[in-house]
């Protein structure tokens, strides 16, 4: 492993972590031009530790606990931003934002009971999710309203993502980081 880069890599993750609560900050202070913007970065720096890390091959444990945290916080504090920039959206979106929520609830408290920890499987339902995700908050802060049709598609493909994570907890009897889905844990139980 090369440990430069492996530096590099934890940095710009690390970046993610401690953007979000100076991020909430700028919020908190009404500074909504630089937080729509550092909030850009911390969606880009998520893409390139990711790609980083895999082109690399400097993929470890620690590395995929903190980006799984890193990207949570990003997404929690682009929801506080819709909360108090947006709140409509979120009163007339509730229902679909309320099952997001409780999937993402349920997924969590099952890895808490399951391995005393969160999970950090980075599925590929989870990659598209995340992609569709940073893409829609995005827009949402740079354009005058959303795009509904974008919003649902987000929707559509985290709760795929949630249902698939929900389901890889209760079968896999042990922790793992970077599982590609359920379809290959699937594959690999299969005898030859």
């Amino acid at each position: 492993m090369n440990k430069k880069v492996y530096r590099w890599v934890n940095m710009i993750t690390f970046y993610r972590l401690a953007a979000a609560p100076f991020l909430v900050l700028l919020l908190i202070g009404r500074q909504f031009a630089a937080f729509k913007w550092l909030l850009a970065l911390s969606f880009f720096t998520d893409a390139i530790d990711g790609w980083l890390a895999r082109k690399f091959k400097v993929n470890s444990l620690l590395g995929a606990r903190m980006d799984s945290v890193a990207d949570d916080l990003t997404i929690l504090v682009a929801i506080i931003g819709i909360v108090l920039y947006q709140p409509v959206f979120l009163r007339s979106e509730w229902l679909l934002i309320g099952v997001m929520i409780l999937l993402y609830a349920t997924q969590n408290g099952i890895a808490l009971i399951r391995y005393r920890k969160l999970t950090s499987f980075h599925t590929y339902a989870a990659k598209l999710a995340a992609v569709l995700q940073g893409g829609f908050l995005m827009l949402f802060f740079f354009l005058p309203k959303p795009v509904l049709p974008l919003f649902y598609l987000t929707a559509g493909a985290t709760i795929i993502d949630l249902v698939e994570e929900i389901l890889l907890a209760l079968v896999l009897p042990q922790w793992e980081a970077n599982v590609k889905g359920l379809y290959w844990v699937f594959k690999r139980r299969r005898p030859v």
